[in-house]
């Protein structure tokens, strides 16, 4: 061999290395692959639970709102209980009702019988003299309320024995 000249033919990588060479690679780029995967699904996760935090709390500052043209409905005079105004802001509550139900927020039910859950009801008042093996709401005394079927604000109720 000339001076000054390396042998290419020792230098050269084998097919066995470059066959290890390709494998890490690839390798390399199912990880990244991988990586990415689950760093698009993390994101897409975080924004949808930051999209229902957003949307819970709006609803939250709505239901005093919404609590207190209840009871105003709930104590029209009788004197004006066929007057239109006030047939008109009931008609309002209806309205709403079906703008929050298309939003998933659903009314839980608190009617007097309905079984007491703790999960979904706040005992504000108990009977104590009440006798019986099941406790059951005597009284709504607010509304409560699921979001896209998560409890948001519990059903303060009364709650008695049956």
């Amino acid at each position: 061999m000339a001076k000054g000249k390396k042998d290419t033919a020792k230098d050269a990588p084998s097919t066995e290395e470059f066959v290890q060479r390709i494998n890490e690679l690839t390798t390399d780029l199912q990880r990244t692959r991988a990586d990415f995967e689950n760093y698009r699904k993390r994101v897409e996760q975080e924004k949808q639970m930051a999209r229902m935090n957003g949307e819970a709390t709006a609803v939250l500052h709505l239901l005093p709102v919404i609590d207190n043209i209840e009871r105003a409905i709930a104590h029209i005079p009788d004197n004006l209980a066929n007057d239109k105004w006030a047939q008109g802001v009931a008609g309002l509550v209806k309205n709403l009702e079906k703008s929050l139900d298309s939003m998933n927020l659903k009314k839980i039910d608190a009617k007097s019988g309905t079984v007491f859950n703790p999960e979904l009801h706040e005992a504000i008042q108990f009977q104590e003299d009440a006798e019986g093996d099941q406790e059951v709401i005597e009284e709504e005394l607010q509304s409560g309320y699921t979001l896209h079927g998560q409890p948001i604000r519990s059903a303060m109720v009364k709650v008695t024995r049956k």
